[in-house]
């Protein structure tokens, strides 16, 4: 297999874990401190969906998820930093503003991944 081959089936596989790791939305009510970040979230971001940065807010703090940069695939983001409204709207694959939410510490594992966003 070449390298082009296995970043690419590693990047799939994990878009295909974030996708597949979703708790539903009513598992966990909102805390002060999440209903905190969702609000500093929509003031920085007004365009985006409320419920799909609740339902990533709630997917974090329930399963211990972080935002990882630079490894979606093409319209399959979890959510962005400034780059457009939110979540499926990555107009590129392995944007580097926009995140897919992996399990802590699988990140640095993957071609590409950060912990932080940075411009194209």
């Amino acid at each position: 297999m070449d390298r082009r081959t296995l970043t690419l089936t590693t990047v799939a596989a994990a878009v295909a874990l974030a996708a597949g790791v979703a708790a539903p939305a009513s598992a966990q009510q909102m805390t002060p401190v999440m209903q905190k970040k969702l609000d500093m979230m929509l003031k920085q971001y007004p365009d985006a969906n409320k419920q799909v940065i609740e339902k990533n807010i709630q997917r974090v703090a329930a399963q211990h998820l972080q935002r990882c940069f630079g490894v979606n695939a093409l319209g399959r983001n979890d959510c962005a930093s400034g780059a457009h409204s939110c979540a499926g709207l990555a107009k590129s694959a392995r944007d580097p503003s926009s995140f897919v939410l992996l399990p802590a510490g699988d990140c640095g594992k993957l071609a590409g991944g950060s912990l932080t966003p940075s411009k194209a």
